[in-house]
């Protein structure tokens, strides 16, 4: 294996990039402390990635300006949502959709609540979440607005040390409230087909990485190499 690792040249990059404007998703992977992979997909192929140390903003900038100087169009985004991306994306294409991803979004609501809050208003909140794709956006908000509503006083209770009683319940309802308007751009703009989820990424992600696990003693330049080849085949 080693030998063949040592004789394969990584073709150089020919993508042709799509005349119309599509719909990017991006995501950052790690095989490592300290070694990972940022990667742009669109029309189902990878269409750009970085080895990366750590996934910054400066980065994920360079990125997308390395598409841009390409020739590439975005008719919308579909993100982790990563603090500063969004500020990022908004300030780089002022008038292009942004939609966080639903998955992540349910993930962090379920690590401030766990799967079986104890609270009725953490499962009020659960269950707004849960029934997310469900509503449309108007309904979705609505239904926040009741819940702050109808559990304000609860959410303002202090304990001894003068500290909120449950500031992992404020955590979740605060997350939901930043992240909401973007988390309906697939219903907003439907003639786009925005996907809702980083999962074209995610499910990629496990693919490589079963592969690379079974040479985990390769050497880092023959591990780019493979990674080379299954990022170009993907």
């Amino acid at each position: 294996m080693r030998r063949k690792f040592e004789r394969y040249n990584p073709p150089k990059r020919t993508d042709t990039v799509a005349s119309e404007p599509v719909a990017l998703t991006f995501d950052a992977t790690f095989f490592g402390r300290g070694y990972g992979l940022l990667i742009y997909r669109a029309t189902s192929r990878n269409i750009h990635w970085q080895e990366i140390q750590s996934e910054t903003i400066a980065v994920i900038e360079q990125g997308l300006r390395h598409l841009t100087a390409q020739g590439w169009r975005f008719s919308s985004f579909t993100i982790d949502g990563r603090p500063g991306v969004v500020r990022l994306l908004e300030d780089l294409f002022p008038h292009t959709p942004i939609q966080l991803c639903v998955f992540h979004q349910k993930a962090i609501v379920r690590r401030y609540l766990t799967s079986k809050p104890k609270t009725i208003c953490g499962q009020e909140i659960r269950s707004l979440v849960a029934r997310m794709m469900k509503l449309d956006e108007a309904e979705f908000m609505t239904e926040m607005a009741r819940i702050k509503r109808d559990f304000a006083d609860f959410l303002k209770e202090r304990n001894e040390q003068g500290q909120f009683s449950h500031r992992r319940l404020r955590s979740a309802l605060r997350s939901l409230t930043m992240n909401a308007p973007y988390l309906y751009a697939w219903k907003r703009w439907p003639e786009l087909a925005i996907p809702t989820t980083t999962n074209s990424c995610d499910g990629s992600f496990a693919h490589w990485k079963s592969k690379i696990k079974i040479h985990r003693g390769l050497a880092k330049k023959r591990r780019a190499k493979m990674i080379e080849f299954l990022l170009s085949n993907s």
